[in-house]
């Protein structure tokens, strides 16, 4: 029995996929003021009009679609999230700044040495990333626990740093700003993703996250971590571990109980978070969490 021409299978694809079409368009003719035009390109490779206002939803789908689908394909399940600070110092590189800072004012000065004081959290982000990649847990075929951070430097160095040190594989979801931002030469780099949107950015760290580490931050970190009490308080997201590290910190930046006894938030809502100082505490907290060995 003579074998069938693919063209007549059943199950055969009958329209090309968009890459060959690409390719069929590459070998047209392109000498003729209509193939030469803008108008001509093939919409999705036309760059300046998915740029256009018009395309904002559009590039939000792409922005949602291309992390999630590369994250499946590389069969992660879960991560561990660490948030914090772009600006504390490594314990290496924090009695460097406060000698440099004796050369400016008092302020600068006292900036520096807060900053110093601040440099633990380094070495405790680190240690828990590295803690957590050494679990290597693997559930239904797929990796859980993946570190992940805002691909920065600082704490979220520590956090790529730790993962990488421990040999596994570490998530930066990075951001396009107006100055300089470059991943840190930790992270896996086909898990290295830039975001234009910050919406898609905090969607992507809390889509796969089972546990999130908060150390001391800016805007960003405060931003990142009430959103996630948001989410939680208000139930559109189940509850998972969140460490928060650095009382003294916290304490004095915000008060928590002056929230409760205003009323705008319950009493129970200050049980959503977990004060930690160490990566053990931390990571014993999570095991508790989930039933796992601490």
């Amino acid at each position: 029995m003579n074998e069938k021409h693919p063209d007549h299978e059943l199950t055969d694809r009958k329209f090309y996929r968009a890459k060959q079409e690409a390719a069929f368009s590459d070998a047209g003719p392109h000498e003729t003021p209509q193939t030469q035009h803008p108008a001509y390109k093939l919409a999705f490779r036309d760059t300046d009009f998915i740029l256009r206002d018009e395309l904002r939803p559009v590039r939000f789908q792409l922005e949602l679609l291309k992390p999630e689908m590369l994250l499946d394909e590389a069969r992660i399940g879960s991560t561990f999230v660490m948030y914090g600070s772009a600006r504390i110092p490594s314990p290496e590189e924090a009695e460097a700044r406060v000698e440099a800072s004796k050369n400016e004012g008092e302020y600068e000065q006292k900036v520096a040495q807060n900053l110093a004081a601040k440099a633990k959290y380094y070495d405790e982000a680190y240690k828990l990333a590295r803690m957590v990649s050494e679990k290597s847990i693997i559930e239904n075929g797929e990796r859980q626990f993946v570190v992940t951070t805002g691909g920065g430097p600082s704490i979220m160095e520590a956090g790529n740093r730790g993962a990488s040190d421990a040999g596994a594989e570490s998530i930066g979801l990075n951001i396009v700003l107006p100055h300089e931002q470059a991943p840190n030469t930790y992270v896996t780099p086909y898990l290295s993703f830039q975001f234009h949107y910050f919406a898609l950015r905090k969607m992507h760290f809390l889509l796969r996250a089972r546990a999130v580490a908060v150390f001391p931050g800016g805007f960003g970190t405060f931003d990142e971590f009430f959103e996630l009490l948001t989410l939680i308080q208000t139930g559109k997201m189940k509850r998972i571990p969140i460490l928060l590290f650095g009382k003294d910190f916290w304490n004095r930046v915000i008060d928590f109980e002056a929230f409760a006894e205003e009323g705008t938030i319950s009493k129970k809502d200050l049980e959503l978070f977990h004060w930690c100082e160490t990566a053990d505490e931390a990571w014993c907290h999570v095991a508790d969490f989930y039933e796992l060995k601490c």
